[in-house]
């Protein structure tokens, strides 16, 4: 298996690099290098110059609108728009609910919901985990009653990320509570204005509302809306899910992060000299980097089989990426030290233009780097647990590609 990049990769990598220097608004470039917050504008804003180029939805079949990019292509997208600092597509719409709508839904479904997620017309979200249903998701409680030519949907979601700006959530719903518990569960688009649907936010450990609990009380959902075959959804969720993993494996940003990371230990000083000259430091800093180059190789191995749907193999890749994303933000708070100390809501959120507090002796460089570091550090710790617990994930490694 060949690994290089071919001359008309790169020809293409550097066509991709000209788009983002050409359209990627600074401000959302500064945003994300920097570790600021991005408000619901951002992502659309910077989804719908993407989609008037083309290339919002890299993975779709060309007569949905997609690119007809291989799966190469598609990683070097991927890449490029992280290491030039672009917000991320987000995934609920294009690269979640989408495939599954593609693979298992009707005609009516495709005409009606393809074309807005392309554009970003619809904001998707995700309803799957449940107070008592995260890693166990087939233990979910929220039920859909057959009620004529609609379904009646009372429970609860939670961990809902954005939620609060959501147009459309889709849902695992049982269907059946007499059936095994991954055989009685649906798979429903539901209308987050509809009548009897609450939105409560969760404010995180970083004063963040990014994930929110949604209440359903006798929601009615016109039954068009069943996306495949009722108490066929543990199927559709287990295709979803291969696809959600894959992306979460996030090497591009990965890259970016290492590369700030190396910036940042240049600037940091002790006893005169760039702390990444320290050999512990400069250690971590290697095997980090190491771990994240024999990621991308399996990323690269996993892609050059385009022609399969993901299977285990994403969860070796949701493991590993998501270890290597939490390392880096570890090792950002030890390069920054106390600086990482000082927590600043107002620059984290753009209402103040330049961070405050922090050491006097640091510049004010150094301070704009580091004041968002602890909360990022906190925000990434839940990265090994969506999409599929690390814990589940390596036991699904274990049965299916161990024989364990």
């Amino acid at each position: 298996m060949d690994l290089n990049y071919s001359a008309e990769h790169e020809a293409f990598r550097l066509q991709v690099r000209a788009f983002l220097d050409a359209n990627l608004p600074p401000d959302l470039r500064r945003k994300v290098c920097g570790h600021l917050r991005l408000a619901k504008d951002d992502y659309v804003r910077w989804h719908r110059i993407v989609a008037a180029q083309g290339w919002a939805a890299p993975g779709w079949p060309v007569e949905h609108g997609g690119t007809g990019w291989n799966a190469v292509q598609r990683h070097i997208w991927d890449d490029e728009c992280a290491l030039a600092g672009a917000p991320q597509i987000l995934p609920f719409g294009v690269n979640m609910v989408a495939p599954v709508i593609m693979a298992f839904g009707t005609d009516e479904q495709k005409a009606r919901y393809l074309p807005r997620i392309l554009h970003c017309e619809d904001w998707w979200c995700q309803g799957y985990s449940e107070p008592g249903a995260g890693s166990d998701l087939a233990s979910l409680k929220t039920t859909a009653v057959r009620d004529g030519d609609e379904y009646v949907v009372n429970g609860q979601k939670t961990w809902t990320t954005l939620a609060q700006h959501a147009d459309m959530i889709f849902c695992l719903v049982r269907t059946d509570p007499a059936a095994r518990k991954q055989e009685g569960i649906s798979f429903l688009l539901i209308d987050m204005k509809s009548p009897g649907i609450t939105v409560r936010p969760i404010i995180m450990l970083d004063e963040e509302h990014e994930v929110n609990e949604v209440f359903f009380d006798n929601v009615r959902v016109p039954a068009a809306n069943l996306v495949g075959k009722e108490h066929q959804g543990w199927t559709y969720a287990k295709y979803l899910l291969g696809h959600e993993r894959t992306g979460i494996a996030a090497v591009g940003r990965s890259k970016r992060e290492l590369r700030f990371l190396k910036e940042l230990a240049m600037k940091q000083q002790q006893g005169g000299r760039p702390l990444l000259d320290d050999p512990q430091l400069a250690a971590k800093v290697a095997q980090v980097e190491i771990e994240l180059m024999a990621l991308e190789v399996t990323v690269l191995r996993t892609i050059a089989q385009e022609d399969k749907a993901p299977g285990p193999q994403a969860s070796m890749l949701k493991v590993k990426g998501t270890e290597v994303q939490q390392l880096l933000t570890e090792l950002m708070v030890e390069a920054a030290g106390p600086a990482a100390l000082p927590f600043d809501t107002d620059y984290l959120e753009g209402r103040r233009e330049h961070a405050a507090g922090g050491d006097n002796a640091l510049s004010p460089a150094l301070v704009a780097d580091t004041a968002p570091l602890a909360a990022y550090y906190f925000n990434y710790r839940k990265t090994s647990i969506y999409g599929g617990s690390n814990e589940i994930q390596k036991t699904i490694i274990a049965r299916m590609i161990l024989g364990l």
